[in-house]
């Protein structure tokens, strides 16, 4: 009988193995013999099961339990074995009470003895015994420090489990889906499995608690179990304990946030909301929040400066004509003049114009809006419906990253570089500046070289004689849909050595994936665009050499500038495109003066297909700024529908320097540097 006994253990055992963590709970090596024992009420019986290695392998593996559905399942469940049935009832009933202690690990593969041989009786005699798995097994030195870390995840998880709230979580990520904190983007998918575990926490029984803690924390990443432990855990701690939710993620900032990083996107809490709903409704601006794409219908002929009023196309070969690719530097016969020399002097007397569009213009794209309901108020400091949105509810480009990161865009000679955007790439992608005596060019193949000479990059971010710094950077592997971007910058010219300057990328770590990145380098007030290739371990890529020479700086590409035709919104960049209209900003309509001026040139066959920005808070009434913050995350909410009619081209501002090239058609035709 007792061999049934035997092999039914075994049998559970090699059930709950089936799994891939077992535990032990706190048993009392005397207390569970004694429950076995008392199982035989018969002394003679008793007498006949106290068995000294039976008795050993109960103190030793007699509280081996797995945890189903949490709860503890023991190695006595399920035995019905009449002669064992009180013995077992005892043990499962005394272990299945105690708590979980700690993960199972062992040093041996065997637990207990399978039998031995009485040399005086000769007789074999069976034990309880039981095989371990490999998963189960461990030299004995490092099972303690095993299972100390074991406790430990479980202990914070459940502390974490058991302070942090929901709202906390789904707090932060909702700040993380509006852009709201900083490198929240890192942070998203641990913050989302713990809203999941919160969720299912909240529905477990009380006194199950220690037993789900106990399993999830064998499962979950360290960086989950240990969340408290984190910079994202102190912002959960603080927000759980009640702290206002701008000191709570300012604190977060100070730790992860560059020194002069300025938080993109407004903050706000359910009482906000309410608060600016009512003030929406009082000033009666609740519908004019609706908004949609203006049509050519919807201005007024006052407020164009110019409409296309040529013929259509309808000679072929002038068809084929407007798709030729067209290289702006091989331009002849170019007259530069200034936006209000053109305003003044060639557009009144011009019938038509098209534009030519460089790859440094498509963050330039802009929509002009309206309100759904032309007889709405206006929300803005000017007295029309009228706003504007430029592609990505901003000029969205490596330069607006890198002021997104808190680094500086307004030195003499800037590089800039992202990833993870063309296609996947995870690879640690480091940038240089190799200044001017550097020799690295000459080592270019040599991974961990960095020449000899001066240098701006990851380990020497800064050269203090020329001001060069690296003022943004990033380590870890990019998520899927976060692009990171890093930036160098000279302030300026008269603190950089006359010489040669060699711009590279590095892979410094291949993680998984090297595919294409973006750089940058703006430099004697233009701007060059680059795509680099992919990298594999180690690789260095030469982006360009610019050299400083008599207080002038000249561009040596050493990968080809990305001026290649570039397809967005319909047009497409180095070809010419017809202006069907040609505008200021409508904060300068009707003799409005307010904020700064844009112009405006809508173009044929320009369709956005992004989700434009209904209205910025620069834009508002001032009866509104009481509550910038819930209209600034609504601006990035209310939706404007698709539309086949739209304005929709390239803006300028009067703020930032640019040029565009432009062929007006008139009493003759010419081509012209438009300089903003």
């Amino acid at each position: 009988m007792f061999d049934q006994l035997k092999t039914a253990v075994q049998q559970n055992f090699a059930e709950m193995a089936k799994l891939p963590t077992l535990f032990y709970v706190a048993i009392d090596r005397d207390q569970i013999w004694e429950q076995y024992l008392n199982g035989f009420a018969d002394p003679i019986v008793r007498q006949e099961y106290n068995c000294n290695c039976c008795k050993s392998f109960l103190r030793q593996w007699g509280g081996i339990v797995a945890i189903v559905d949490n709860q503890v399942q023991t190695l006595w469940d399920g035995i019905n074995l009449p002669e064992f049935e009180q013995a077992t009832t005892n043990l499962r009933s005394y272990v299945a009470a105690l708590p979980v202690t700690d993960v199972f690990l062992n040093s041996t593969y065997d637990c207990g003895t399978d039998q031995n041989y009485d040399l005086k009786d000769q007789v074999t005699w069976t034990h309880l015994y039981i095989k371990l798995l490999g998963k189960h097994v461990a030299p004995a030195i490092s099972i303690d420090s095993f299972r100390g870390e074991k406790r430990d995840n479980k202990a914070v998880l459940k502390r974490s489990l058991d302070e942090l709230t929901i709202t906390a979580t789904e707090t932060i990520l909702e700040l993380i889906a509006q852009n709201s904190l900083y490198r929240g983007k890192e942070s998203e998918g641990i913050l989302t499995l713990l809203l999941k575990l919160q969720t299912e926490y909240a529905k477990v029984p009380a006194d199950q608690h220690d037993n789900y803690c106990w399993l999830q924390s064998t499962i979950q990443p360290q960086a989950l179990t240990r969340i408290r432990n984190s910079a994202i855990g102190t912002l959960l701690i603080n927000l759980s304990e009640g702290m206002e939710l701008d000191t709570a993620v300012g604190k977060f900032e100070q730790v992860v946030a560059p020194t002069n990083y300025k938080r993109p996107t407004a903050l706000v809490t359910p009482k906000m909301v309410e608060q600016a709903r009512a003030t929406l409704a009082e000033l009666g601006l609740l519908n004019a929040m609706e908004r949609r794409y203006a049509t050519e219908a919807d201005v007024e002929v006052t407020n164009v400066l110019f409409t296309d009023n040529s013929t259509p196309l309808t000679d072929v070969f002038e068809q084929v004509s407007k798709a030729v690719v067209v290289n702006p530097r091989k331009l002849s016969k170019i007259e530069e003049v200034s936006i209000n020399e053109f305003i003044a002097g060639i557009v009144p007397r011009a019938k038509a114009i098209s534009v030519l569009l460089e790859g440094k213009h498509l963050p330039n794209m802009v929509s002009l809006l309206t309100a759904v309901d032309p007889s709405a108020p206006t929300m803005f400091k000017w007295d029309n419906p009228f706003s504007w949105s430029y592609t990505g509810g901003i000029t969205d480009s490596l330069k607006e990253r890198v002021v997104k990161a808190g680094g500086r865009v307004d030195g003499v000679f800037r590089f800039t570089h992202s990833w993870n955007e063309i296609e996947p790439n995870q690879s640690l992608m480091d940038l240089h500046v190799f200044m001017p005596g550097n020799e690295h060019s000459y080592k270019s193949n040599v991974h961990d070289y960095y020449g000899t000479g001066r240098r701006v990059g990851w380990n020497q971010r800064n050269d203090a004689k020329s001001g060069g710094v690296q003022d943004v950077d990033y380590t870890s592997a990019a998520p899927t849909g976060y692009i990171p971007v890093e930036n160098i910058t000279f302030p300026s010219i008269a603190r950089m050595p006359e010489g040669k300057y060699i711009c590279k990328i590095h892979n410094w770590a291949f993680r998984s994936t090297g595919g294409r990145g973006k750089a940058e380098i703006e430099v004697g007030g233009n701007l060059y665009q680059y795509e680099y290739p992919r990298t594999k371990n180690k690789e260095w890529v030469p982006i360009a050499e610019v050299t400083l020479k008599d207080g002038q700086f000249e561009i040596k590409h050493l990968l080809p500038e990305n001026s290649s035709p570039t397809s967005k919104w319909g047009v497409t960049t180095y070809q010419w495109i017809k202006v069907k209209k040609f505008t200021l900003s409508p904060n300068y309509w009707n003799g409005n003066t307010a904020g700064s001026k844009h112009f405006m040139f809508f173009l044929d066959g320009c369709l956005s297909d992004e989700a434009p920005r209904p209205f910025f808070n620069e834009f508002l009434n001032p009866a509104l700024d009481k509550h910038r913050k819930v209209l600034e995350i609504l601006g990035a909410k209310v939706r404007v529908e698709d539309s086949p009619y739209q304005l929709s081209g390239v803006g300028f501002s009067e703020t930032q320097p640019n040029h565009l090239y432009a062929r007006v058609d008139g009493s003759f035709s010419r081509v012209i540097k438009i300089v903003f």
